[in-house]
This record gives structure tokens, C-alpha cells and sequence, in this order.
């Protein structure tokens, strides 16, 4: 088998693994375990730290923050490490294939019926694995714009889309710039952007729902 060969199949593996990994969906888990109910039924519908917050308060949204972050940091890292031992300097960043496949389970787990969370924790995870600097410039605008809105789904539109742009920037700066990276940060930029859609919709209509305000409803 040709070294060629065997870097492909191993990037299959981790994209699988990724995947995987991505599909246990915390807040899915902590609400059918600790409270006997399915967040994707109250709220917004969706499988993430925000509605689990207003949903089901401050202790279940950090937990979920942590597991959603933590899964792509996981995949993220072990692939890199794996990888460079197997294989040494390649021309591409296994670890941007894995995150979004992790990104990929998270949006769709095949564990639940893949009705998913929207990616955002999980992106930023990759994000700070792979370059702490476009984590920490992506991060503070998304905080900056959230403490000044309330509203987490535009903080985390606006944070996909700069995305890209930094990674450039960084990159460009640095005279590191790779077209595949670049191409993988426009790739999960536009994942997470397709999963606001509502959202945008929301915020056209001035309807969007703003942060810490309950929505207890059920669907």
C-alpha cells in the first residue's frame, strides 16, 4: 500500500471518528438524564447551551458549554498529534478535517435522530486547538457583540463570518497562509451560518429572542 493511500484511509478514520465523537450531543444527554425531558421539545427546538439555559438554567448550559467545547478540542488535538507521528509535515491541517466532521456530528448525530445543536461551542473549540489567535479575535468580537446586543445568535453569525477573514489576516501576517485552511474556515463559516437561517429570519423581523430571556414553552 502506497504512503499516498495510507494517509488517505487514515483521514477517512478520522473523519469518521470525528463524526462520531461530534454526534453525542450533551445537551440531549443532560436533559433526558438529570431532567427527564428533551430540550429539542421547549424553546427554540434546538440542542444547544442556549436553550438548555433557558430552558433549564445556568448549571445545565455550563455543563453542556463544556462538553461541546471540549469534543472538538479532543478530536482536534488527537488527530494533529496522530498524524504528525504517523506521517510528519503534511501540506494540510488534519485537524480542520476533523473539526468539521466533529462540527458535522454536532449539527446531525446520528445518535439522535440528527436534530443537533448549530455549532458554534464546537467551532470554537476546533478554533483554539488550531490557532489561539484567531480563537482569542473571533471570541472577543462575538463577546463584545453579545454584551452589546443580548442577542447570541447575532454575535454568532457575526463570529462565523469573521472567521475567514481572520484566519487570513492572521495568516497572511505571518506568511503562513494556506488556500485548503482558508477554504476549511469559509467550509465551517457557512455551516454555521446555514444553521442561524431562522435566526436570521428572526433578526430581520425583530422577533429574535435575547439572551437569559425564558422561553419555556413547549413545541
Amino acid at each position: 500500500m502506497s504512503n499516498q493511500t495510507t494517509i488517505i484511509l487514515a483521514a477517512v478514520l478520522v473523519a469518521l471518528c470525528s463524526y462520531l465523537v461530534g454526534s453525542i450531543n450533551w445537551s440531549v444527554i443532560i436533559s433526558n438524564l438529570f431532567y427527564h425531558k428533551d430540550v429539542r421539545n421547549f424553546g427554540s427546538g434546538n440542542a444547544g447551551m442556549t436553550n438548555m439555559l433557558r430552558t433549564f438554567g445556568k448549571k445545565a448550559a455550563a455543563a453542556v458549554t463544556v462538553g461541546d467545547f471540549s469534543k472538538s478540542i479532543i478530536t482536534v488535538a488527537v488527530s494533529r498529534v496522530v498524524f504528525a507521528h504517523l506521517f510528519g509535515q503534511l501540506p494540510f491541517d488534519i485537524g480542520y478535517l476533523a473539526g468539521i466532521f466533529t462540527i458535522l456530528g454536532h449539527l446531525f448525530p446520528i445518535y439522535f435522530r440528527f436534530k443537533g445543536g448549530k455549532g458554534v461551542l464546537t467551532a470554537l473549540g476546533m478554533m483554539l486547538v488550531i490557532d489561539w489567535r484567531v480563537f482569542l479575535i473571533v471570541l472577543g468580537v462575538g463577546l463584545l457583540i453579545l454584551l452589546c446586543c443580548k442577542i447570541v445568535s447575532l454575535a454568532s453569525i457575526c463570529g462565523a463570518v469573521l472567521y475567514p477573514a481572520t484566519y487570513v489576516m492572521v495568516h497572511k501576517l505571518m506568511g503562513d497562509f494556506s488556500l485548503p485552511d482558508m477554504i476549511c474556515s469559509i467550509v465551517i463559516a457557512l455551516l454555521v451560518i446555514y444553521m442561524h437561517r431562522v435566526n436570521i429570519k428572526r433578526l430581520i423581523n425583530g422577533t429574535e429572542y435575547k439572551f437569559g430571556k425564558p422561553k419555556n414553552d413547549k413545541k
